[in-house]
């Protein structure tokens, strides 16, 4: 499934070729996020033209919209989206636990001094209950009672159709205590054996249908113990003479530990297979992660902030709201490639956000998410050339300087 290239030197970044049904990725590689079934405001094609190599879209969000077995039905999640390569899936766990506690999309806080195991966000109601067994959650749309085990994630995610899918694990936060991290972490690894067995099972009920994947997820938020003991157990399992097909590295992360956390967890898994980082895009962040051994990653946010008129350039990301970008007609970024940049000014987005015309959201998603996977097929280029560190350099002192 994966095929190891170029080594960065000193350093556990790597470039190299995930092999898949429905396509290779080459990595590293950005994976833009359609959580249901759609990158919001871009068609598929537009998401093919500006480079992106797969898409990842949310069991969770698709389990309680329109339902997996109608995907199931319409082929797949890459038939039903007209996606012709190469797709993920998450679990659905990040979902049912952060919404569960009120937190919406992200749980990397400012916890300075602070620990609770009871995690609940200021005038939210706790929406998911753990235990040993799974999640019984309330659906954010109707209010409606569910649950997840690790079975029905993996039953979810076969009935999707991805290429590759995430075992089912509990999200914790920055601010649970060790105590409670430790107590988690083998909820998760036990969890994780639970889903290899329950993918075997099914991978061979559906053998009609293309092979899909399955990477565990490490986890044990900012504990280097837990972290590398997580990593270790992962790669040792085995159900049925096989194990994990690749890794996900999860968790809620402090920005300022995202390289240390990611090494550590690198340095204790097989170097033959694939490690994807969920939810980062920061270009800063992008780079730690590359160079500390990661292939993917995915995020929501070039295409959430786009949405709100946020954009990146060579020289920063700035608003296009400000009063300067309403007599500029030059591009976005003057550097860019992408369709927009091609043909639309800075005046004209600023016009179609004042009022409030859809296309906006559109033109800025195709420039962020182009912005965001041309990034790091430069940084695959230049690990490639020998030149990565140069690059780093260069890109960051533009780009926060």
């Amino acid at each position: 499934m994966f095929t190891l290239g170029h080594e960065l030197s000193g350093a556990l970044g790597r470039t190299g070729t995930i092999t898949t049904p429905h396509g290779q990725i080459s990595t590293p590689a950005f994976i833009p996020v359609g959580t249901r079934a759609t990158v919001k405001a871009v068609l598929p094609e537009q998401m093919s033209e500006l480079g992106a190599q797969a898409l990842l879209a949310n069991a969770y969000h698709l389990y309680l919209q329109p339902g997996a077995d109608i995907v199931d039905e319409a082929g797949g999640l890459g038939s039903f989206m007209n996606w012709p390569g190469p797709t993920f899936t998450d679990s659905g766990g990040f979902q049912v636990l952060s919404l569960g506690a009120g937190f919406q999309k992200t749980l990397s806080m400012d916890t300075k001094g602070v620990e609770a195991d009871d995690v609940i966000a200021d005038g939210k109601n706790r929406l998911a209950t753990v235990d040993d067994d799974g999640v019984t959650f309330t659906s954010h749309l109707d209010g409606s009672k569910h649950r997840f085990t690790p079975e029905v994630s993996m039953q979810i995610q076969h009935q999707l159709g991805a290429d590759i899918m995430f075992a089912f694990d509990e999200l914790t936060t920055l601010m649970n205590t060790y105590g409670y991290q430790v107590e988690s972490l083998a909820r998760t690894q036990a969890w994780a054996r639970r889903c290899l067995v329950e993918h075997r099972r099914l991978s061979a009920e559906r053998a009609d249908k293309p092979a899909q994947a399955l990477f565990g997820v490490v986890q044990g938020a900012q504990h280097e113990d837990l972290r590398r003991q997580a990593a270790r157990d992962l790669a040792a399992l085995s159900v049925g003479g096989g194990g994990f097909d690749g890794y996900g590295v999860g968790g809620a992360i402090e920005k300022e530990n995202l390289g240390t956390i990611v090494r550590w967890v690198c340095e204790e898994l097989e170097v033959d297979k694939p490690r994807h980082l969920l939810g980062i895009s920061e270009p800063d962040d992008l780079f730690t992660a590359v160079e500390n051994g990661c292939d993917t990653f995915d995020c929501v946010s070039p295409s959430r902030v786009a949405r709100s008129s946020r954009v990146y350039a060579m020289t920063g990301r700035y608003n296009l709201l400000v009063a300067a970008s309403r007599r500029d007609f030059g591009p976005i970024d003057p550097a860019c490639d992408c369709y927009t940049c091609a043909h639309y000014s800075k005046a004209y987005l600023h016009h179609l956000f004042k009022t409030k015309e859809y296309v906006a959201a559109t033109l800025c998603t195709i420039h962020n998410e182009r912005f965001t996977v041309r990034l790091v097929d430069d940084m695959r280029a230049h690990i490639e050339a020998g030149s990565f560190a140069d690059f780093k350099t260069d890109f960051l002192a533009r780009f926060y300087g």
